[in-house]
């Protein structure tokens, strides 16, 4: 049975050898690896991953499949196997379409993944061996050095030191110190040293299984918008064309006609009813987005998120490494006293060692390259170096020039000020300095020189910080442009976030994660200090040699209690905010910048920001980023991520910088665009057919269109109509959102004035004295013709001529259908052929109702959109 990880920080090397049965000086056996391999799996966070069977029966079920099934069972019922043929073709080309774009997008994270596998040098049969990460078992024996990402948990079991960034674990810039019998985690990297280390966890047994358990729980919660927009179309439908069937159903019992042509009849408007491309259509149009992101160097891995980005309305983004570079560099270094700028970084460098890549001493190389190009390091002589020790808080080096030793020490400027012999005055200005640069969230080293017999000479400090990504201030901006709100999330101090925040341009409220959660532990460290200082303090008033450990107690006792009444007193405000969730979605829709936060934070903002009525998107690129991306309507996982953030995210970034977010959101936008004209005209054209049919039906005891006319006429409506992905369309400025009050106003009203002019005709022609097949037949060019110049209402909110007009590739598909409509009618290919002369009047009757058309929507939406 596996332990915790952080059992392992309570035992010794020799305990953790033995209780995973291996021995430093052999390593596993084979049979050993093979062994733990089947007991406790591969290395790898298991995904929920929905099997092919399901995602292929989804297809097949939910409102719309079930209208083309039961389509295709009245046609066998009546044994019109020609029309069953068609609409299963139909049914299966739908579901197969939607399944290979989903199945394309799934193939490319695939391909991904199996591009980041990552190699490791494990100590196995007394032998190091470079293998699969995923391969490693607990009890495995691993070589660690710069630049690895730690594969597993595992505990460090000889060597010098490991400095290890954990800014993917806990969002921290800085990196952190660890020696032998310390414990590291699994997706940490390796910013210097080198050391064996035994994997004691490995895969969902690693210490961020409970970060996985919250993506789980985001997964489980997530229904996109766009498919709850499908659903409510679908569901729109159904009950139109129900209420309607059954009405024909009742008339037609009611007149004694013949059961089969009832159930024919029922059948024409269950397929007129039926949006048979309506999923394939916006599957289709959300492709193509995927594609052209592609294109940019970023992966879609969900289709509707594409969709969702359109909508996004607050952009939370991590700090570290996505909004900034992850990469210290100097900021503002200060020197005291007489000593010159060169001065302190020639000592700075001096007590540094550029092969070590230390994050903290490349800055110093960095900047003496960019700014102080003459400083000539050659001329001295490092004698000795002292590595940085986390216990003292300095590195020191010997030096020697001309014949001439000294000491310098670079280091926490606290450690040196007690090193040196200073007056009062000259420690106050060093401390003011060091608090000045604090408040900018600058960490800050100092520098000093000991010449030999002679106190430390302290030269002046160097503050350093993360910087932001050149063009992070631009996408912030740009997304405030498109109405878009950013907010910055990190685990980071609040100093720091708020330096970071001021140079990207977010200088909105900040706020600290323990009173976004009414986390009582700041307060709890706020009071152990109160108490200590207190009793310290009264101690040493009293001056007494001898304190019974009882009136220790007592005296401590009084002290809690006085502290405890403003502790209780300020914990009521968190209750309030826990009691009601309205002031909670206030507080965190007013703030800009959180600082020091946890993933459970993370998941929280998201969540509470969505309950708002928020459509929230969020980057990221480290494991704890993870459980908010996969909360978010629309994840991002930029350039490095991590497998577990690159899983969770909807898209993948394979570039560095977040530009291209900029980019996904205004293709988001053009879909969203595509994907709602669509939408309008099928519902316009749906109302349009089956309700002139069942009125005609029910009012006149007349049949417009026969079966076989509704299935052409449903195949050329819907197949041409994928090219509507294609589109131009216009970039709206603000976050965009499913309107279904508009768009089934729109649709409706448009749908009805396509009733009034299809009886208008019908009037027409019943005083021309045409036979039933001749208006048949008329009606289906009229249908055919007027059917796709309904698109060209549909794609803009303005007037048809305005741009931005309409792309070649829809103008060519819908032109080609109209006359391959008109081609069918005017020869009579299976219908009475009605000849070019009607031909033409049907196109212009057509183009009239057009431009009528157009007015009406230009009206109606004007009159929505001021009301």
């Amino acid at each position: 049975m596996l332990k915790n990880t952080d059992e392992y920080k309570q035992q010794t090397v020799a305990e953790t050898l033995k209780s995973l049965d291996v021995t430093a000086t052999d390593g596993l056996s084979k049979t050993e690896t093979s062994q733990r391999l089947e007991k406790y799996g591969y290395n790898t966070i298991e995904e929920k991953v929905e099997s092919l069977w399901h995602r292929v029966f989804r297809r097949f079920w939910g409102p719309i499949p079930w209208m083309i099934e039961i389509a295709a069972l009245l046609s066998a019922l009546v044994q019109k196997w020609e029309d069953f043929i068609i609409i299963l073709i139909m049914l299966l080309v739908n579901a197969g379409l939607d399944l290979m774009q989903e199945h394309r997008a799934l193939n490319a994270l695939k391909t991904l993944k199996a591009k980041m596998d990552q190699q490791v040098t494990v100590f196995r049969e007394r032998v190091f061996s470079r293998v699969s990460s995923i391969e490693l078992v607990p009890g495995d024996i691993i070589k660690l050095r710069i630049g690895d990402i730690i594969p597993a948990d595992v505990q460090l079991l000889s060597g010098d030191y490991l400095l290890i960034d954990q800014s993917a674990l806990t969002g921290e810039s800085l990196p952190v110190n660890h020696n032998i019998n310390e414990v590291a985690y699994a997706n940490t990297i390796v910013k210097q040293g080198e050391m064996l280390a035994v994997v004691v966890n490995t895969g969902s047994h690693t210490h961020f299984s409970s970060v996985v358990s919250l993506v789980a729980k985001a997964q489980l919660e997530e229904r996109s918008h766009f498919q709850k927009m499908v659903i409510q179309i679908g569901n729109f439908l159904i009950i139109l064309t129900v209420s309607l069937v059954l009405l024909i159903i009742m008339v037609s019992l009611f007149r004694h006609e013949d059961f089969y042509e009832i159930a024919r009849f029922a059948l024409v408007l269950t397929i007129a009813a039926i949006p048979v491309a309506l999923p394939a259509v916006l599957s289709v149009t959300m492709a193509v987005g995927a594609m052209n992101l592609a294109r940019k160097q970023a992966i879609v891995s969900k289709l509707t998120a594409i969709e969702e980005l359109a909508g996004v309305d607050i952009f939370c983004s991590d700090k570290t490494g996505t909004l900034t570079e992850n990469r210290m560099q100097v900021a503002e270094p200060v020197t005291l006293g007489n000593h010159k700028l060169n001065e302190l970084f020639e000592l700075a460098a001096l007590a540094s060692k550029w092969e070590n890549n230390d994050p903290i001493e490349i800055p110093i190389f960095n900047y003496i390259k960019k700014n102080l190009p003459d400083i000539e390091l050659t001329r001295f002589k490092q004698i000795h170096f002292t590595p940085f020790d986390p216990v003292g808080k300095r590195t020191e080096a010997e030096v020697e020039i001309d014949g001439q030793n000294f000491t310098v020490i670079k280091g926490a400027a606290q450690i040196l000020i007690e090193m040196a012999e200073l007056t009062d005055e000259q420690i106050l200005i060093i401390n003011e300095q060091v608090s000045e640069l604090a408040s900018k969230g600058y960490r800050t080293l100092a520098v000093g020189k000991k010449m030999p017999n002679e106190t430390l000479d302290i030269i002046g400090l160097i503050p350093l910080y993360d910087p932001p990504r050149a063009d992070s201030k631009q996408v912030i901006a740009d997304m405030r442009n498109y109405g878009v709100r950013v907010k910055m999330v990190t685990g980071d101090h609040m100093a720091i976030a708020k330096e970071v925040g001021q140079m990207l341009g977010l200088t909105g409220e900040a706020i600290s994660s323990h009173k976004l959660t009414g986390s009582g532990s700041q307060e709890l460290l706020a009071l152990a200090e109160a108490m200590a200082s207190a009793i310290y303090t009264r101690l040493n008033k009293e001056n007494q040699k001898d304190i019974s450990k009882s009136e220790a107690r007592r005296f401590a006792s009084d002290v809690m209690q006085s502290i405890e009444q403003l502790y209780d007193t300020r914990l009521l405000d968190r209750e309030f905010i826990h009691t009601h969730e309205s002031a909670i979605i206030e507080m965190i829709e007013d703030v800009d910048l959180f600082a020091e936060v946890v993933p459970e934070d993370k998941y929280l903002i998201v969540e509470t920001l969505q309950k708002g009525g928020h459509i929230v998107a969020m980057t990221g690129d480290g494991v704890n980023d993870a459980p908010a991306l996969k909360k978010a309507d629309c994840g991002f996982a930029v350039s490095n991520a991590t497998d577990a953030a690159r899983a969770a995210a909807d898209i993948i970034l394979t570039a560095p910088g977040l530009s291209v977010i900029n980019d996904a959101i205004k293709q988001a936008r053009i879909t969203f665009e595509r994907m709602k004209s669509y939408s309008i005209f099928r519902i316009a054209e749906t109302i349009r057919i089956i309700l002139f049919m069942t009125l005609a039906i029910v009012v006149f005891n007349f049949y417009p269109i026969t079966a076989l006319m509704i299935i052409v006429l449903a195949l050329l409506n819907d197949i041409p109509i994928l090219a509507i992905a294609s589109d131009n369309t216009r970039i709206d400025p603000e976050p965009v959102r499913w309107n279904m009050q508009e768009i089934l106003t729109i649709s409706s009203i448009l749908g009805i004035a396509g009733v009034i002019s299809s009886f208008l005709l019908f009037y027409i022609l019943l005083e021309m004295k045409f036979s039933v097949e001749m208006i048949q037949s008329l009606f289906f060019a009229k249908l055919v013709i007027a059917g796709h110049g309904t698109i060209y209402n549909t794609r803009t909110a303005g007037w048809f001529w305005q741009k931005p007009y309409p792309s070649w590739m829809l103008f060519n598909a819908t032109f080609s259908t109209r006359i391959l409509g008109t081609l069918i009618a005017v020869y009579g290919i299976f219908i009475t052929p009605i000849g070019w002369e009607y031909a033409l009047w049907m196109w212009a009757y057509a183009l009239i109702w057009f431009i009528i058309n157009d007015a009406i929507k230009v009206a109606t939406y004007k009159f929505i959109r001021e009301h």
